[in-house]
């Protein structure tokens, strides 16, 4: 059963994610068919548009990102919203998330090759650091307290090894931070207008972009930050800061790739760099600081795992690939079909949206046992959190290291937490976000 009559707004309304992911119905449409049509409606809080296959099974999920051939990431990128102009879709097609094979290919050996370097094992040894410093900042020297779990713990994880990452100075941290929030979190209005960077302790360098920042018009918008005009600071800081590493090479990764751009002729162009930049800078910072708090909300629903890695930290690596499956912080991605096609014994033509939905696929009874369980010891897991394929996050160990380190270090710092507030939760169809999480900590003796 490919089509269904009932209302399927649920699906991608983002005001639904803000109050409560719809497992419930999401299961219902998943026993119906591995792939359902889904009408685009004019919403409050999105466009409408042509409609798309939704694909709700693990199975199918994993026969889509494989073929990258006939599931396109490049026909019409990879969110569901369709690029407002033609402009707007010749923009996003030139970053490596949206591309397919070989162009695809190319640019993810050059990233795999400065990846594998020493800067990245200079940047493991340092995560440990990163999150004690954390945890450090957070007690204070006290026994207990109250804190965000979303702005004092999980979002300066990311935030620091991104630093690392680029060579970036670490007071310019937050410019990524609202960066992200931006991009990610455009169809919410909290983030939409984010700004926690302290532009006076900043460097000259994110003074200076942050002159070509946009600012809200008379209504109160501001430019799409899908589009290239919508963060044109970002992409100032991105030339300075890539001036400043060829006058100061470092070993860090974008020092690496830097040193690959020749625009003789030479295997990386300015553009992609530029390109890369925004992609470490939103992509791989929102989707960890979402990741983290929604495992910290796993524990917190699961009190006896909490006390289960207390008592056995080796048990972490697996709690970490489960808080990824149960959360899923990325709930879909996009593809485009580039010929008819059949998926899941569902003809799907040539030109049609098709909605990878993570988040079912995460949790279809078919390949993970009760699913809806959160359980620390389940093997194999195989989720699709990170996708799979040629478009396999290419960051996902590293990330998967800081969820390691910053976890192990709670659970031997602190002897419980619990919550004093209700959360928050992000208002996008794409990132299963978490914007605050209130917690009271008490200390381990």
């Amino acid at each position: 059963m490919a089509h269904n009559g009932t209302d399927l707004r649920f699906v991608y309304d983002p005001l639904q994610y803000e109050q409560e992911v719809p497992f419930a119905k999401i299961a219902q449409l998943r026993a119906q068919s591995p792939v359902v049509w889904v009408d685009e409606q004019v919403l409050p809080q999105w466009p409408g548009g042509k409609g798309f296959w939704f694909v709700t099974r693990h199975k199918e999920c994993l026969e889509a990102l494989k073929n990258a051939r006939v599931f396109s990431s490049h026909l019409g990128g990879t969110q569901l919203r369709d690029p407002a102009t033609p402009e707007d879709l010749a923009y996003v097609q030139q970053m490596m998330l949206n591309m397919d094979p070989p162009d695809h290919t190319r640019l993810r050996r050059m990233l795999i090759n400065a990846f594998t370097s020493k800067a990245i094992k200079q940047l493991e040894s340092r995560i440990c650091d990163h999150a004690r410093g954390i945890v450090d900042r957070v007690m204070d020297g006290r026994q207990s307290g109250e804190c965000d779990f979303v702005k004092d713990i999980a979002a300066d994880m990311p935030l620091l090894c991104l630093a690392d990452i680029f060579g970036l100075p670490s007071e310019d941290r937050y410019l990524m931070f609202d960066w992200a929030n931006r991009v990610i979190g455009y169809q919410d209005p909290e983030y939409s207008v984010s700004s926690r960077h302290d532009e006076a302790g900043g460097t000259a360098m994110a003074r200076e972009a942050l002159k070509l920042r946009p600012v809200p018009d008379a209504d109160g918008n501001i430019p799409d930050p899908r589009s290239r005009r919508g963060m044109d600071d970002l992409y100032r800081y991105a030339h300075l800061l890539a001036e400043h590493k060829r006058a100061h090479p470092g070993s860090d990764v974008m020092s690496i790739l830097l040193a690959q751009i020749d625009e003789e002729g030479g295997a990386l162009t300015v553009a992609e760099f530029e390109n890369m930049f925004w992609l470490f800078a939103v992509a791989g910072n929102e989707t960890l600081r979402n990741a983290i708090p929604g495992g910290m909300v796993a524990l917190l629903q699961h009190p006896q795992s909490w006390r289960a890695l207390q008592n056995n930290p080796d048990a972490m690596p697996g709690a970490v690939d489960e808080m990824l499956r149960w959360w899923t912080p990325v709930m879909n991605f996009r593809r485009t079909a580039s010929e008819d096609t059949v998926l899941g014994g569902v003809t799907i033509p040539a030109g049609d949206k098709v909605l990878l939905s993570f988040l079912s696929a995460n949790h279809d009874e078919r390949t993970f046992a009760e699913p809806s369980s959160f359980d620390i010891e389940r093997n194999p897991n195989p989720h699709v959190s990170f996708g799979r394929g040629p478009h396999f996050c290419i960051g996902g160990q590293l990330a998967m290291a800081q969820m390691r380190a910053l976890f192990t270090e709670l659970t031997s710092r602190f002897e419980s937490f619990e919550l004093v507030g209700e959360p928050k939760f992000l208002r996008s169809n794409f990132q299963r976000g978490v914007k605050s999480l209130p917690v009271r900590w008490q200390a381990r003796k």
